[in-house]
């Protein structure tokens, strides 16, 4: 999963970074509004975590320009505004959640999950197919009950393929849910994990699409 970090204290800005690489999220971070907008016209993302008072330009400027843009990407608003009427402006403007500053990291990172899980339909916090199960509150996986250990990119390619059965999923699209702006991408990166992930779950669960790329049969 991708994320956007909107975050212009470098402290915070930090700490939540390091946090949600520690879970295995792949995450871009800018620090101003009009880089936000930016990242948001050029990439797709799974979820943003947006502050609002932000230099340049307002973080809900930047949320009211995603929505008329008819991006529907999850929109978690993290500021230190308390003021009920600022709060009912975020939602207004297309935030799906609001936490305040100072917050829990646990709770964030649950608002978090639940999030991408009602992004996705789901109501139950663990992904599955078939035998194939995936927690990621937990960060457990397991194949016919028994656990399975995963990297932190093999997990990442497998939730997105469990997320959306039957969908065909291009190389450079995995990419996009593994790698952020800064981080080095090999050749054949995604082809090394997909045979990491055969090797554990079976070799027929991930399938080729010739030409196109990968999916898991619906």
């Amino acid at each position: 999963m991708r994320l956007l970090l909107v975050e212009d204290d470098t402290m915070i800005g930090e700490t939540v970074l390091d946090l949600l690489r520690a879970e295995h999220f792949a995450v871009d971070w800018v620090r101003d509004g009009e880089m936000a907008d930016t990242a948001l016209k050029a990439e797709r993302y799974d979820l943003v975590l947006l502050d609002l008072g932000l230099p340049r330009r307002d973080g809900l400027e930047v949320l009211r320009a995603l929505r008329a843009r008819q991006d529907t990407a999850p929109v978690l608003i993290v500021t230190a505004r308390d003021a009920v009427a600022e709060r009912v402006a975020g939602l207004n403007a297309g935030a799906d959640d609001y936490v305040l500053k100072p917050y829990d990291l646990d709770e964030l990172l649950a608002r978090i999950h639940a999030l991408i899980r009602r992004a996705h339909g789901r109501a139950d916090p663990v992904v599955r197919y078939q035998d194939v199960a995936l927690n990621p509150a937990t960060r457990e996986a397991s194949k016919g009950g028994e656990p399975i250990v995963l990297s932190a990119r093999e997990w990442a390619v497998l939730e997105t393929l469990m997320a959306r059965p039957g969908v065909v999923f291009s190389r450079a699209q995995l990419e996009e849910k593994l790698y952020g702006w800064k981080d080095d991408i090999s050749s054949n990166a995604v082809e090394v994990y997909i045979h990491g992930l055969r090797k554990k779950l079976g070799p027929g669960l991930i399938q080729n699409v010739r030409g196109l790329g990968y999916l898991m049969p619906k």
